[in-house]
């Protein structure tokens, strides 16, 4: 018989959780959407959750009045919450976002430990961003007993580099040695796609402790609506005869969302019957309403409820994916899932060979990374294209079934976690360590 750690639920027991994640609900855009829909379905399958947050600030880097202060404990659709008190830039960029993740591991620090001793969890989970809270669940564990598991959604360091939010060789190197030092510390590494998997192992994870565990879509709430004719189209004023191109999500830096403007230019001089929505908030959305002023084929709209998602994404013919050359294999944007499940045909930026291009392909139209001619192009092809939008929409539509459904990804990563405890090696290197 397999030895389990002393306090090991058996197999098909309850688990107890313990997750440190800088974002949460009700922030519902990217990763707090995801962290969000775990905890709330594993505790819906009978598994106790506890969860260390930041107070709701994002996407508009402002922390509501209802929520400043010192920690504070909540529970929110079953859901045990510690909120730990975090600076937050007005104007995120390099120093002050790397100050911003700091004061997160700091205040997040006293609050993981003491749920670990007092919850006693059998996991602790961390969510990256924020790297810098893996000590915390480092600790933690080490202090609980737990295992520990890091789940990257965006590889954080390279991003920041590649991007040019931080400078410097011998900082990076640093920062690459850390990073290298925490990521072997943990007893699983995760992260959303096969090619970010690679780079884990490049980094130096062992093939056994790194896994995939992709994002999801809930494929029920999210359908392929049989007509974009959608009361956002009246609402905006959109001429009958245009296809709409979609843009929804965080408008900043590593989107590469600069290229939308010049589209938005060369469509209108070129009289393509294209309106562009643009639909979100960021620290970039006041430089595109500015250099879309004088263009009347965009439409600008605030973050829209979650509960009108499925709408919003039907209003497209066509879903626009922007991204920097640099984030390539770094990140997956988690607005992909969306975008397939309502059978829309997408337009992304991607290099041939990284992980969004391999997603995409079959999909929709690939073009290079901060090309804004070419994606006019590839909207054009589409938008006067029908059957093409057709055919490639519904491949998107059994994409999203067979690859992202909500429940399969969630099966996983809860048949990962009960591997993880039955672990042989892990209990041999626990009891040495308990011995010393």
């Amino acid at each position: 018989m397999q030895e389990l750690r002393a306090n090991a639920p058996m197999p098909d027991q309850p688990l107890k959780l313990l997750v440190i994640g800088l974002n949460y609900a009700p922030d519902f855009i990217g990763i707090p959407k995801y962290t969000t829909e775990l905890c709330e379905e594993l505790a819906r399958r009978g598994h106790e959750v506890t969860v260390v947050t930041a107070p709701p600030y994002y996407p508009a880097w402002e922390v509501p009045a209802a929520y400043r202060g010192a920690w504070r404990a909540e529970t929110l659709n079953g859901i045990r919450l510690i909120r730990a008190p975090l600076y937050v830039p007005k104007n995120p960029g390099g120093l002050t976002r790397l100050l911003h993740h700091l004061s997160f591991a700091a205040t997040s620090l006293p609050a993981a430990v003491w749920c670990a001793l007092t919850k006693r969890p059998d996991i602790v989970l961390t969510v990256a961003p924020s790297f810098m809270s893996a000590p915390a669940a480092l600790i933690a564990a080490k202090l609980s007993g737990a295992r520990s598991w890091l789940h990257i959604q965006d590889f954080e360091v390279d991003a920041a580099f590649e991007l040019g939010m931080l400078k410097g060789e011998r900082a990076r190197r640093w920062a690459e040695r850390l990073e290298r030092t925490l990521l072997l510390g943990f007893d699983r590494v995760s992260t959303i796609s096969a090619s970010m998997r690679r780079l884990l192992l490049r980094k130096g994870v062992k093939d056994e402790a790194a896994l995939e565990i992709r994002n999801w879509v809930d494929i029920d709430t999210v359908t392929a609506w049989p007509s974009s004719n959608t009361s956002y189209r009246e609402a905006l004023n959109i001429p009958a005869d245009h296809a709409v191109a979609l843009y929804s999500g965080n408008m900043a830096g590593k989107q590469g969302l600069e290229a939308l403007a010049d589209m938005a230019a060369r469509l209108e001089a070129q009289s393509t019957k294209v309106t562009l929505l643009l639909c979100g908030q960021g620290p970039l959305k006041g430089m595109l309403e500015a250099a879309c002023s004088e263009r009347n084929n965009v439409r600008f709209m605030d973050l829209q409820p979650i509960e009108k998602l499925p709408e919003l994404l039907a209003t497209a013919d066509i879903h626009l994916l922007p991204q920097r050359a640099e984030a390539a294999d770094l990140v997956l944007p988690s607005k992909l899932t969306g975008m397939l499940a309502s059978g829309r045909p997408v337009v992304a930026m991607a290099d041939a060979g990284t992980g969004l291009a391999i997603e995409v392909e079959g999909c929709g139209l690939i073009v290079p990374p901060g090309d804004s001619e070419a994606m006019a192009h590839a909207v054009t092809i589409l938008a006067q294209d029908s059957e093409l939008r057709l055919e490639l929409g519904a491949a998107a539509r059994r994409r999203a079934e067979d690859a992202w459904r909500m429940s399969s990804v969630i099966d996983r990563f809860e048949a990962s976690a009960r591997e993880v405890l039955s672990d042989q090696t892990l209990v041999a290197s626990a009891a040495r360590a308990h011995s010393l």
